[in-house]
């Protein structure tokens, strides 16, 4: 019995540790690129509402960071992940995986301002396979795709 109940003392250590590493891990931020990346950062603020909250200029390029904020000392403030727009030579590479999905509350309005600031849509927002739930699917101006989804 009382190997048993030392078995099952390491085991339950095990899965508090296991579960204190794990929180400590998050999410800092997302990378996407972009020849022109303050061109870039000017259309995610166009629209999504995304403020530049810093800027390191590399010999390779710029890097510009942006969050969610009607005013850049509320992104500035804002506890979610950041986006940051780092530098590549050139546009012309066609990746098909969305690498930036955003939920959206009003998808018609978010679609008029993504195609306002420049963006296209792949095409018209769809129902998920019969829920409540929409997905559409953008395109920024630097060809990163762009998944949204309204709950």
């Amino acid at each position: 019995m009382r190997r048993f109940q030392t078995i099952a003392s390491i085991l339950c250590a095990a899965v508090v540790l296991a579960g204190a590493a794990q929180a400590q891990v998050a999410l800092d931020s997302v990378r996407i690129a972009a020849k022109d990346t303050v061109a870039l950062a000017k259309f995610y603020q166009a629209a999504f509402g995304m403020q530049e909250v810093n800027r390191i200029e590399n010999p390779g390029g710029t890097e510009v960071f942006v969050n969610f904020g009607d005013t850049v000392e509320a992104a500035k403030a804002n506890k979610n992940p950041l986006m940051i727009l780092f530098h590549r030579d050139s546009d012309d590479m066609k990746d098909p995986i969305p690498h930036v999905i955003f939920a959206v509350k009003d998808m018609a309005k978010t679609v008029a301002a993504i195609k306002a600031a420049g963006g296209t849509m792949t095409g018209e927002p769809r129902p998920f396979k019969g829920t409540n739930t929409v997905l559409g699917f953008a395109v920024d101006p630097a060809g990163n795709r762009i998944e949204l989804i309204q709950r």
